[in-house]
Parts: C-alpha cells; structure tokens; sequence
C-alpha cells in the first residue's frame, strides 16, 4: 500500500514508526512531517487544511490510505473530501468531528445520550458568563468551545483564576475558538484517556493511558497540550471500562448514528473516574498526543491493519493483539512553554540513541537545518520507552532523556508519579 499520513508532529511520527513496520506499507508519505520523521519517511510540503490540495497529491502519487493525524483537518472537511473521491481514508467526517470540535455539541449529545459528564452552561457575551462564575464559586472548569490546540481550557482553582480565564478568552485570545465558551462543574477524581475505534456500526477498544497536563513537576503551572504519558492506565479496570463502553461511548455512537452522522475513526474519551464511576471530560476525534505515542509502542505494526478494518467498516472481523506491557513517554518542551518560546535551539545527542521497539525518540517540532536538529515548536521531543513494568519503562525513558544536550528545553522529572 502507498500510505499518506497527514500531521506533522509527535503524534504522526508515532503512528508512521509503527505503521512502517507493517510490510503491507510500501511507500509512506507524510504531510508536511518534521525532521525526526524524514528519517523513516518521504515528507511532502502540503497545506493539509485543504481538502482539493491534499485529493490531488492523492491522485498524483497514487496514494491507496490516507491517515488524518490531527483534529484541524478533521474539522475542516478533509475526510469527507477524500471519501467524495472514492479515496480510502481514516478519520470522521466534518460532521462528526464536532465531537471535539465544538464543546456544546458534545454536551448536547451527552445530554441527548444520557451520558454522564460534568453539568455545564454556555455563554457567548462576557458579563452572564462572569455572574454564572461567581454565583458558582471556584473550583470550576472554564473551556473555549472551539479548538484551541489543547490550551483552551482553566481548571480554575479560585474565583480570581476563574474571571481572568473568561477575560483571556473573550478578550478574542483563542480567537473563533473563544467566541463561545463553556463553564462546568469541577468534577474530582482521577482522569484518564480511553480509546476506541469504531467504524460507524463497531466499536473496538485498542487502550488506555494517562497524560500530564500541567508544564511542572507536582502538577504544578499552567495547562499545555501534555507534558507525557503512560499506558496503561491503572485506573481504567475492567469494570471501569465496561461502565464507560456501555453507559457513554455506546449511546454516543448511537446518537450519531440516529443524526445521520456515524463516526468513523478513533474516538478518545477523556474520562473522570471517582468511586469506580466514569464520567465524561471531553472527546477527542483523532489520537491524543502525546497518550498515541504510548500506545504506538505497544501495539506496533498491527495498527495498520485496525485502522484499514476501521475505514473498511469491517472491525467486526479484527482484534487487537496486546503484550501485557507498559510504555511512558516524556515530553521535552521548549523553555517558556505553553506561554511564549524561542525556535531554532540546536539540540544534540539524538544520533546517539539507541532507537529500536523498546526505546524511541519521537520528534513533535524539530527541523533540520546546518546538519544540526532544531526546535521547530513547543513540544519538540517525545522520549519513549516500552518494558515489562512501568517502572522499568520510566526508569528507560528518563536515561535517554538524560543523553539529550538541549539547554534550550525542559522536562518533567514526575511522568507517570500516579500510578508508580
């Protein structure tokens, strides 16, 4: 197969990593990738917001599956353009991408599903967001209703952490994504991320992880994208799970199915877990980043396979193969991260690692540039190690860690402190 996987961060090099090691992949592209994925693949300078522009270089270079990595496409309409051209591809259609692309529609699908999830209201005008705050009292959650790249949410510990977030939002600082906003109850427990496939009839669970969403150590500092990951989740028991499938993914497939709008690709269920009870936090319509990395090197080359059964509507017939494993990855960011970072930092020790399916450096935002590897974004390395244990995988993923020589950048020295 000649495979094209849109995206260019730790994510997408995650998912070709594994998908490489599928001998039915012949020639891999990925659109626009980055430096660390250059290394294993043919990248192509592509606007991937552009449905016409990605079916043509589809057409011109024969491509046989098209992998949609992140959710701006997504909610763009990319996958329904392709799928107009009889083109193979996996990922939602823009209609079912208001899964993550739109707050409110999810919290209008859950109440619709009976789902449970964290009481909300949503407010388009500053001054009735600010009275329903402070008539709510802190803590309380506050989130842009749009997509903000992860950062569109304050879990706001006091009233003043609170007002401010609505001020930065509605001062236009998420732009579209900020023009309506969310407020929800506060809801305590342990999170985790769960992960399905479903095929617009089927739904196949392929693993769990947790992710750090604070920059600092402790949990400490603001939200950022992920700071790293571990899977799997401890906390995410059988029973857990089984609660989860049948009271809140099930009757949101179900849902979706009944508008006219079945979902189609991997559905990430941010879930609340206190007193073995799931709730919803969010949904996601594209693999988290950095929970895919965790996953990618557990699951290796099968992944092909589901996500072809998942575009073919035929994940009845699949099952996911798991060693009973662990992996965690750390995220390296660049100094000043979430908030404002410089680019161009030289970093050094990546040609001296040991890559192989146990340990794994994958690239998020680097560039090649003078022979040396440049930091090219916020989040820039995903150090990822796989082993028997957790504690064997952490022990792995901080050693490598350990041989990179970035001044340039920082990282948490507490990923996976939870479940350890």
């Amino acid at each position: 197969m000649n495979i094209l996987i849109l995206g260019s961060g730790g994510r997408e090099h995650s998912l070709a990593w594994a998908i490489k090691q599928n001998p039915k992949c012949d020639r891999l592209i990925v659109a626009p990738g980055n430096a660390g994925i250059a290394q294993i693949a043919d990248c192509a300078d592509l606007n991937i917001l552009d449905g016409d522009v990605v079916a043509n270089f589809v057409a011109e270079n024969t491509i046989d599956f098209v992998i949609i990595g992140p959710e701006g496409p997504l909610a763009a309409g990319v996958a329904d353009r392709l799928r107009r051209t009889g083109t193979l591809v996996f990922g939602p259609s823009q209609a079912a991408a208001q899964l993550e692309a739109s707050k409110s529609f999810t919290k209008a699908i859950c109440d619709a599903a009976a789902a449970p999830t964290a009481l909300y209201a949503r407010f388009t005008e500053a001054a009735p967001a600010r009275a329903y705050v402070q008539a709510q009292g802190a803590p309380i959650v506050i989130k842009a209703d749009g997509l903000a790249a992860g950062k569109g949410v304050t879990v706001a510990m006091t009233l003043d952490e609170a007002l401010a977030a609505l001020d930065h939002m509605f001062d236009g600082s998420f732009g579209p994504a900020g023009t309506a906003v969310v407020i929800e109850e506060f809801m305590e427990g342990e999170e985790a991320s769960f992960f399905v496939l479903c095929d617009g009839k089927t739904i196949l669970p392929v693993g769990t992880a947790q992710d750090h969403k604070r920059a600092f150590d402790g949990d400490q500092g603001p939200n950022t994208g992920g700071m790293g990951a571990y899977s799997p989740a401890p906390v995410m028991t059988d029973e857990v799970t089984q609660k989860a499938l049948r009271e809140i993914i099930q009757p949101t497939m179900d849902e979706m199915a009944r508008r006219g709008t079945p979902f189609q690709g991997v559905l990430f269920c941010g879930l609340m877990i206190e007193n073995g009870q799931p709730r919803l936090v969010e949904y996601n319509v594209r693999f988290g980043d950095p929970e895919c990395q965790v996953l990618m090197m557990r699951l290796g080359g099968q992944v092909l396979d589901l996500l072809q059964a998942c575009a073919e509507q035929r994940l009845h017939e699949v099952s996911v193969n798991w060693a009973d494993d662990h992996a965690l990855t750390i995220v390296m960011a660049a100094n000043g991260y979430p908030g404002d970072y410089a680019k161009g930092s030289v970093i050094g020790g990546l040609d001296a690692q040991l890559e192989d399916s146990f340990h794994m450096v994958f690239h998020a935002g680097t560039k090649r540039a003078d022979g040396q590897y440049q930091a090219n974004g916020g989040r820039v390395l995903n150090i990822t190690a796989r082993g028997a244990t957790l504690a064997e995988a952490h022990e792995q993923a901080y050693a490598m860690a350990q041989g990179i020589d970035w001044p340039g950048g920082f990282y948490r020295s507490d990923i996976g402190w939870r479940a350890l």
